[in-house]
């Protein structure tokens, strides 16, 4: 394992925070297994816009050691960051690649041009992703459409909304056993 290799966890839009749902739990147990472990509340939480939430990223220095778990905006925000950016790996938690026909989400900028989805590939090693048919924001064909396009690591549920406390989500294991696999803790 590299001894630089981080973790950071990118919360959604709509006012979420580094607070939110499973972000604590997640931060706790990662570093039980001795990562480093980035969380931050990212700008412009509201809109969660690509023109603050890339650079943000940037800053943290994310690179070819970084680990990106990103839930909703999170994970698109991962997604559009992975097309210009080398990282290890992502997981995706309730993942789009449409603004939904939604006049927020269009705020952000991920939405106003073609995904370039070998990039996204080719820039990481893997890509895990969550997904939930009873997804109350994102509809099951979003994340079905991105496995597809990104042959992701898939895992389908049907009972837990967005992945949110509302859905009961305050702990992830699911996530922390594929740490685990993909780093061989």
């Amino acid at each position: 394992m590299k001894s630089n290799l981080k973790v950071i966890l990118i919360h959604g839009n709509g006012g979420g925070s580094s607070k939110s749902h499973w972000f604590p739990y997640m931060e706790n147990e990662l570093k039980k297994l001795g990562l480093i472990v980035v969380v931050r509340d990212f700008p412009d939480p509201i809109f969660a816009r690509e023109k603050y939430w890339i650079p943000f990223l940037e800053k943290l220095k994310t690179n070819e050691n970084s680990i990106l778990i990103g839930h909703s905006s999170g994970a698109v925000a991962a997604m559009r960051f992975a097309e210009t950016h080398t990282i290890l790996g992502s997981i995706l938690v309730g993942a789009c690649y449409t603004d939904l026909n939604d006049e927020e989400e269009r705020k952000s900028g991920y939405y106003n041009r073609p995904w370039k989805w070998q990039n996204i590939k080719k820039n990481q090693e893997w890509i895990v992703q969550f997904a939930s048919s009873d997804d109350p924001y994102i509809p099951i064909q979003e994340a079905r459409y991105i496995h597809e396009k990104l042959n992701t690591e898939y895992y389908e549920y049907n009972n837990q909304g967005h992945f949110t406390t509302d859905s009961g989500r305050d702990k992830f294991p699911e996530i922390i056993k594929v740490i685990k696999a993909k780093l061989n803790l």
